[in-house]
Parts: C-alpha cells; sequence; structure tokens
C-alpha cells in the first residue's frame, strides 16, 4: 500500500445527477482506501458526501491536474466532453464512467464500478490518444476566433426562419454549394455523436480521417465526404443572409457573421483516454446501439 501515497486522481462528476453523487462517493472511498489521493473541484464538493481526505481545488484551470495520474469522470457524454477540455489542456489520461444514455467516449458503466477502481489501484489499464480538430474562424481576411474539438465543429443557421447558405471547400478547392440547417466537420471520435445523428458514417475510431457531413441540405448532391486526416475542410458561410454559429463539441459557440470562413484540420493536441479492456468497437457499436445481430454464426470453422 505504501508504494501508492504518492499517486493522485482527480474526480471529475455530475453533481446534478443522483447515480453521479452515488458513483462517486464509492469511488472516492475505493480509491482512499487503497492510498489513492483524491481531488475534487470545490463547487462540486459541496454536493457530494466526501471524507476529509479528499483534497479540494477552488480553480477549474488545466494547472489543477498537476501531479493527477488520471482524471475519473462520472457523468453523460457532456460531463464527458467537459472532462475532454481538462484532459486535453493538461495531458492527463480520461476515464470515463458512463451514467448517461449512449457514453462512447466512456470507458465503464456505473454497474463496473468496483472493477474501475481496482484497474486504477493496481494500474491496469493502457492509454490510447484520440485525435481532435482545430478550428480557425476567419472574416475579411482576419482570424477572429479559434477553437477546437474531440467530437465535432458545427457551423449551423443561428435562426430557425431561413436556411443556411455555404460553399464547401476541401484542400482549398471548392465542392459545393447549398442552403441547409448546417454542417457538421467530425473526428472519427465523433462520428457517432452529432455527425452520426445528421446521416454520416460510423467511423471506426482508429481510422485517421476526417468528416463533412451536411444537416438537411436542400439540394441534390449532399452527400457525407470523409478525407484524409491531413486534409483542410472550409465552409464559407455567403453574404448577404442572417449569420450562422459555430459549436465545438455542443459546449462552445460563437456568432459567425455573413462572409465568415470557417477551417478545420487535425488538432496539433490530442484528446488521452484510459482503456480497461481491448473489446472491440464493432462490440461497443452492437451494445450502446442494441443492434440485432440474432442469426449470427460467425466464420466458419
Amino acid at each position: 500500500m505504501t508504494q501508492n501515497r504518492a499517486r493522485t486522481v482527480f474526480l471529475l462528476a455530475h453533481t446534478g445527477r443522483p447515480a453521479a453523487i452515488r458513483s462517486a462517493e464509492l469511488v472516492v472511498k475505493g480509491l482512499l482506501r487503497s492510498g489513492i489521493g483524491v481531488r475534487v473541484l470545490e463547487a462540486e464538493a459541496e454536493d457530494l458526501p466526501l471524507p476529509d481526505e479528499v483534497k479540494l481545488v477552488k480553480e477549474a484551470t488545466p494547472q489543477c491536474l498537476d501531479g493527477c495520474e488520471l482524471l475519473i469522470v462520472l457523468g453523460g457524454d457532456g460531463t464527458l466532453l467537459r472532462g475532454a477540455e481538462f484532459a486535453r489542456a493538461s495531458g492527463v489520461p480520461m476515464l470515463g464512467v458512463n451514467l448517461g444514455r449512449v457514453g462512447f467516449l466512456a470507458e465503464a458503466e456505473r454497474d463496473d464500478l468496483d472493477k474501475v477502481v481496482d484497474r486504477v489501484v493496481t494500474k491496469a489499464y493502457e492509454v490510447e490518444e484520440r485525435m481532435t480538430v482545430d478550428v480557425v474562424v476567419h472574416q475579411n481576411g482576419d482570424i477572429v476566433h479559434t477553437d477546437w474539438a474531440l467530437n465535432e465543429a458545427a457551423v449551423q443557421k443561428a435562426g430557425a426562419e431561413k436556411l443556411l447558405e455555404v460553399v464547401l471547400e476541401i484542400d482549398g478547392r471548392p465542392v459545393t454549394g447549398f442552403g441547409c440547417d448546417g454542417i457538421v466537420l467530425s473526428t472519427p471520435t465523433g462520428s457517432t455523436a452529432y455527425a452520426f445523428s445528421a446521416g454520416g458514417p460510423v467511423v471506426w475510431p482508429e481510422v485517421e480521417a476526417l468528416l463533412m457531413v451536411p444537416i438537411s441540405a436542400h439540394a441534390l448532391f449532399a452527400k457525407p465526404l470523409v478525407t484524409s486526416p491531413d486534409s483542410v475542410l472550409a465552409v464559407e458561410v455567403l453574404p448577404h443572409i442572417p449569420p450562422g454559429v459555430l459549436w465545438c463539441d455542443g459546449r462552445r459557440t460563437v456568432e459567425l457573421p455573413p462572409g465568415a470562413r470557417v477551417e478545420v484540420r487535425r488538432g496539433a493536441v490530442p484528446v488521452r483516454l484510459a482503456r480497461l479492456h481491448h473489446a472491440s468497437f464493432t462490440d461497443r457499436l452492437v451494445a450502446k446501439f442494441a443492434l440485432p445481430v440474432s442469426g449470427w454464426r460467425g466464420a466458419p470453422h
């Protein structure tokens, strides 16, 4: 037990969920019993029944994870994406426990909490890197906004009454233009999120690629496109139309004035995810969407 005393884990939870409060209590107690320190944001600690040994952190900055081995996140997709912001900025791997509906970013479910604690204590996990995208917004030739996303950057119309008129570009060449509700510029990780809902393909996470998926396009050719990870995707919002909006991971937003240009390229900084097992993405996909596979007999022997 002595060898674990210098180890520290940061815990991030959706304290608005009763399940998250109960789960946090179980995880904290299990880690402390094994001599692993726990840090929690002071604002969240007010809603959690935490022992005195837990260290409280006042400011939610990347530096609050300094010296931490892992970031454990308890919650749904929104909470996991919030955790991804901490993970990317700090370089600390994120281990997600799904307390929501789908949770493709999560590595475990709420019924696996004992396993999660045991794997953390014994360091029985691996770390993989997930591709991100860097986002730049230009206006009149000037850079007016920069951002990033783990799942997707979505260019959308700001109001319900009119379509967003756009021209799509890949690697400096125009592809097509049309009116639509928006465009999703996605990573493979995000292919099971907003891009999936918009009719995009499911891309296995280990595939390096970028996706461009129209949302309710008023056009004959408005198919999802999959490009090289080294491509630069661009969406130009045509002048003389109402402004649009840019959403990154559904969490950060900025207005796009008419004539704005959004460029998306492979991110310079990945998000590191902790993995507890080697289950294939195919099995995860089938389980998450409850896909009908009855009758499958496997390869002939």
